[in-house]
């Protein structure tokens, strides 16, 4: 889930945003726009754990406020107090455009390169079986399934190779990114000049500065919302590879235990958990057990 952390416009489309507060009117306490108090980032503490199990350090203050900020004003709301009264009481779908506000997402094309010399690895010596099920758990804007679908064509030498990938992510907004697979240019730029050249297809006219991945990848994968904090998950399985990289980190340990006793059973036998590289899960020897860098299979316990 590397670019920088992303912050957006999150305005509905069914309601008006509300208009610009005149400079003459009084601004809250401390000259911010709204009331902001640590009842009210407590409260939201409190809601983005339940909702996402997502744990927000105290440094995280100003970043939440900025964020819901942008809630305040699409909704016409002038306190978060209001804001989150709003939300318990009736939340409805804004539920979801808060937890799209507070999910960071920082992903990058092959980010951590050695996961995907082990996935070509582990895909040759698969042969000729299909299909091979491959999931990205916290997929974000979607350079981590389609770099995986990539890895999947150059192993079998194939636009179509015998693969499936299945990419979630709690964020219905970076999910969207994913699924129309259009990304600037920069974002590829590290790329080998003949990934590019074979994967990304370079926009003209309007569309100059961007690049579209090939719809033989889109067509290798399943975009589809899911919550790693959900009681069971909805997937098919089993997969030959999980990859659930650098979304733990924002999970406390008891939280981190549960999701693995829920994603370790998806894994096929010989499956794999690819983590990122500060995650650790000395914890939870007993569900899964190291096999080399920032990899994992099935602890004998949990088999």
């Amino acid at each position: 889930m590397s670019v920088p952390s992303r912050s957006p416009d999150l305005t509905s489309p069914r309601r008006p945003a509300a208009p610009a507060r005149p400079a003459d009117e009084p601004r809250a306490p401390g000259g911010r726009e709204f009331e902001f108090g640590d009842r009210d980032f407590r409260r939201i503490c409190d809601l983005i754990r339940a909702r996402a199990g997502i744990a927000l350090a105290d440094g995280k203050r100003d970043m939440v406020y900025g964020r819901l900020s942008r809630r305040l004003r699409a909704l016409g709301l002038r306190s978060f107090r209001d804001y989150l009264d709003r939300l318990e009481q009736d939340g409805g779908e804004e539920w979801q455009a808060f937890t799209n506000a507070l999910t960071t997402n920082l992903t990058a094309f092959f980010r951590e390169p050695h996961h995907f010399e082990r996935l070509r690895e582990e895909l040759q010596a698969c042969g000729g079986q299909e299909p091979i099920r491959l999931w990205s758990c916290a997929a974000s804007t979607g350079e981590e399934p389609y770099s995986i679908a990539i890895t999947a064509c150059e192993t079998f030498g194939t636009l179509a190779p015998p693969v499936r990938i299945l990419a979630t992510d709690v964020d219905t907004q970076v999910l969207a990114t994913g699924e129309r697979g259009i990304y600037p240019l920069e974002r590829i730029a590290n790329l080998d000049a003949d990934l590019r050249r074979r994967y990304f297809q370079r926009g003209t006219g309007p569309n100059d500065g961007f690049a579209r991945v090939n719809p033989a990848l889109r067509r290798l994968i399943d975009f589809r919302p899911l919550n790693l904090l959900a009681p069971r998950y909805d997937v098919s399985g089993p997969y030959k590879a999980v990859f659930c990289r650098n979304v733990m980190i924002y999970f406390d340990k008891p939280t981190q235990r549960d999701i693995l006793t829920r994603l370790v059973p998806h894994l096929a036998d010989d499956g794999m958990l690819y983590t990122g590289h500060s995650e650790n899960y000395l914890h939870a020897a007993d569900i899964i057990q190291p096999c080399g860098r920032t990899l994992y299979r099935r602890a004998r316990a949990a088999a």
